[in-house]
């Protein structure tokens, strides 16, 4: 069931509203493409206007761009804005001057100095969540948490959380220190974690922050703009995969119509049901965008629906991997 109250981010992290934005496409050099920074300002405004107090960014998005955006919205409602927010931060994704991606780093003076980074961006004393974006295998994760400890001993950051990786790596990470959430790819098309991470997770009390509802606008119809839209090269958007994944959408875009809501919402909805551990991280970068998610707190999905959503959007039907081979194969929690 949609709930509206507060969740926490596991058992050692703090209150949030039920549904957290990302700011990934926001902005000029948003990885959706060039997109109005304005628009992206009065999404973060209406956000916050509407209870949403995660605002989640990683330092590559824009090669820091994104940050800048943040700090410029939350500079414009004042002083008090800052409390009223918890701002989640990723690093380590190393990036060329061409936008290229070049694996990534969790060394940890790459830590400080990414943190240090990242502080004069946004404009604050402190990060609420710091994580590393990609597990860096060469590179015992314990180091890497080791580092953020110490940042959060100093003041610097106040939780860790951590992207992407495998049940036995948050163990590992778990024993140098509390770690509140886990970054995943989660929805109704995608739902790999649910066999082994997530129980995993809940042992260990760690929450979840569940981006790709939509799988990246999939579910919605969205479709690539054609110029500096990375989904353009993913799988699940190209060939003849597209035209089978708009076959499942066409389904998922019939049962909400029946309901009187948006596919978006029914997809939201869905996640919402799966435990107040975890959060839909909504990728929004319009106020539309932002209204529609957040009218999915309003719907109360019976078991019986969920099962009929689930044999809408079949997870094992859906057509092509999440993200090219190169990109699957930096990811901790497929292996």
């Amino acid at each position: 069931m949609a709930e509206k109250h507060a969740r926490q981010l596991g058992s050692t992290g703090p209150s949030v509203f039920p549904i957290a934005l990302g700011c990934m496409g926001m902005g000029k050099a948003g990885l959706y493409g060039d997109n109005d920074p304005a628009e992206g300002i009065r999404t973060i405004h209406a956000a916050i206007d509407a209870g949403i107090n995660v605002l989640d960014t990683g330092d590559f998005y824009g090669m820091g761009q994104n940050e800048l955006l943040i700090s410029r919205a939350l500079s414009q409602l004042g002083s008090s804005a800052r409390d009223k927010v918890i701002l989640s931060v990723k690093f380590g994704a190393l990036r060329a001057p061409n936008g290229a991606w070049l694996g990534p780093d969790g060394r940890p003076a790459t830590v400080k100095n990414a943190l240090a980074q990242s502080l004069s961006k946004l404009g604050v004393d402190y990060i609420d969540i710091y994580r590393p974006a990609r597990l860096d295998e060469t590179v015992p994760i314990e180091d890497t948490v080791g580092a953020i400890a110490d940042m959060v001993k100093q003041g610097y950051v106040r939780h860790i959380g951590l992207s992407e990786m495998s049940g036995e790596t948050a163990r590992k990470a778990a024993a140098v220190s509390p770690i509140c959430d886990m970054q995943f790819e989660y929805g109704l098309a995608t739902r790999g974690i649910e066999a082994n991470v997530l129980p995993a997770l809940r042992e260990l009390g760690i929450g979840v922050t569940a981006y790709g509802v939509l799988s990246r606008g999939l579910l919605a119809g969205s479709v690539p703009q054609p110029k500096g839209d990375y989904r353009k090269f993913l799988p699940r958007f190209t060939g003849t995969n597209l035209n089978l994944n708009n076959a499942l959408t066409a389904s998922l875009q019939s049962l909400a119509a029946e309901r009187g809501v948006s596919a978006t919402q029914l997809a939201i909805a869905w996640v919402l049901t799966r435990g107040n551990d975890i959060v839909p991280l909504l990728g929004a970068r319009k106020v539309s965008q932002i209204q529609e998610a957040l009218a999915a707190l309003e719907i109360i999905l019976t078991p019986e629906e969920c099962a009929a959503l689930e044999a809408a959007i079949p997870a094992e039907k859906v057509a092509g991997a999440r993200y090219d081979k190169h990109s699957m194969a930096h990811l901790d929690s497929e292996k």
